[in-house]
């Protein structure tokens, strides 16, 4: 086992939100949150590094689908 821990994740809480009624989204209109899920060439950082599940991951670029790289 490696010393180094290769990937930090980010805080889980930080990708997805539930509301009153316990329903899971993605708040498409926090740019901040959503630039810091992505690398500097625009791609949606891996699962592992993430720790989001598969159906995150897609709620998180259906959420992303608005922008272009320019208003990132």
């Amino acid at each position: 086992m490696s010393k180094f821990q290769r990937f930090t994740p980010i805080q889980k809480s930080s990708v997805t939100v539930k509301t009153g009624n316990n329903v899971v989204h993605v708040d498409w209109k926090d740019v901040e949150n959503l630039r810091k899920l992505m690398s500097p060439n625009g791609k949606i950082l891996g699962r592992k590094r993430l720790s989001t599940s598969a159906r995150e991951q897609r709620m998180l670029f259906m959420a992303l689908l608005p922008y272009t790289s320019a208003t990132l």
